[in-house]
C-alpha cells in the first residue's frame, strides 16, 4: 500500500474483447480505492470521445494512467504519455494484449493482471523505448508493431469483420487476403540507405509480437534503442501459409524469405498499403519511423 495516496486516471474500454471483460474496468477501480489510491474513471461510449477525455484529464495532472484493455488502449495510453515520464499502467484485458505479452504481463486473466499493476505500482516504473511515426503532418507513437504488408492488409479486413469474436478473427482475414495477395514494391530507406525491392510485408518492430501473440521479431528488445525491421521477400501462396505457423511460434527466424534489419529510422514507402501501429489505423504510406529510447515509463 502507498505511504499516501497518489492519484490515479483508470480509461476503460467497456468493449475490450467484444464486451466479454465488461466487469474488469471496475472490479480494477474497486481494488485500486481499497489501496489507497485517489482513482478517476475514465470511460466514454466510444473510442473517440474517451481519448478526447483522457486527454482532458492528464491536462489536470495524474500520477499515473491505468488502462484497461487491448492494444488499441494501450495505444490511447502511449500517445498520451510517451516523452512526458509519467507512467503507464496496463491490466490487458482486450483481443491481443501485445504490449502486455512484451513487458511480461499477464495477458489472459485480467484478475492476475490486476494483481500485477498492484505490485508494480509500489516498485520503481520501468523505463522503455517508443517508436514515432511521421506521416504528413500528423505524429503517432507506438509501444509494439508498424505494419506495412500483408500484416495490415490483414488487419484492415479484420477490422471490418464482426465475426469470429476473439483472435481467431485475425486468422480468418488471413486466410482469406491470401486468396487474392500478391507482393508489393516497396522503396525503403534504412537510417539513410535507400533500397527497392518487392516485398510480401514490411514491418517495423519495437516489441516481438503482434495480431494476439504472432511472434514476427522473437528477438526484439524493448530497452535496446533500435527498431527491428521484418521483411518477408516475394512468396508462393502455398509458401505463405506454410510460413505463417512458424511465424505464429516465432521459428522463422532461419527462413530463407525472411530478412531482420535493425535501425533507427525507417522511412516506407509503396502504392496503395495502409499502415496499422499496434493495430490502430494510420493511413496510407509513405510513413517515417524513428525510435526513441526510454521515451515511456511503464509499471511493471
Amino acid at each position: 500500500m502507498p505511504s499516501a495516496p497518489r492519484r490515479l486516471l483508470v480509461a476503460i474500454n467497456p468493449a475490450a474483447s467484444f464486451g466479454r471483460n465488461r466487469a474488469v474496468g471496475p472490479a480494477v477501480t474497486e481494488r485500486l480505492m481499497r489501496e489507497g489510491y485517489e482513482v478517476s474513471v475514465l470511460r466514454e461510449a466510444n473510442f473517440e470521445l474517451l481519448r478526447r477525455e483522457a486527454e482532458s484529464a492528464f491536462e489536470l495532472g495524474t500520477d499515473g494512467l491505468v488502462v484497461v484493455g487491448g492494444d488499441g488502449m494501450v495505444s490511447l495510453g502511449v500517445n498520451l504519455l510517451a516523452g512526458t515520464g509519467v507512467p503507464l499502467g496496463i491490466v490487458a484485458a482486450g483481443t491481443g494484449n501485445d504490449l502486455a505479452r512484451g513487458l511480461g504481463l499477464p495477458h489472459d486473466d485480467p484478475a492476475a493482471a490486476t494483481d500485477a499493476l498492484v505490485e508494480a505500482l509500489g516498485r520503481e516504473p520501468r523505463r522503455i523505448d517508443a517508436g514515432l511515426i511521421r506521416h504528413g503532418a500528423l505524429r503517432t507513437w507506438f509501444a509494439s508493431v508498424v505494419s506495412t504488408g500483408f500484416d495490415a492488409v490483414v488487419n484492415e479486413r479484420a477490422n471490418r469483420m464482426t465475426r469470429p469474436r476473439g483472435p481467431s478473427r485475425y486468422t480468418l482475414a488471413m486466410v482469406r487476403e491470401l486468396i487474392t495477395f500478391r507482393p508489393r514494391r516497396y522503396t525503403i530507406t534504412v537510417d539513410g540507405v535507400r533500397r527497392e525491392q518487392r516485398a510480401m510485408l514490411v514491418s517495423v518492430a519495437n516489441n516481438s509480437s503482434l495480431g494476439g501473440g504472432m511472434r514476427i521479431v522473437p528477438h526484439a528488445d524493448l530497452g535496446d534503442g533500435l527498431l527491428d525491421v521484418f521483411i518477408v521477400h516475394p512468396l508462393s501462396r502455398a509458401r505463405l501459409v506454410a510460413v505463417f505457423p512458424k511465424v505464429f511460434a516465432g521459428r522463422h527466424s532461419d527462413h530463407p524469405a525472411v530478412e531482420f534489419l535493425t535501425a533507427r529510422e525507417v522511412r516506407i514507402e509503396a502504392d496503395d498499403i495502409i499502415a496499422y501501429a499496434d493495430g490502430e489505423r494510420i493511413g496510407s504510406l509513405p510513413i517515417d519511423v524513428e525510435i526513441v529510447p526510454g521515451a515511456l515509463s511503464v509499471f511493471v
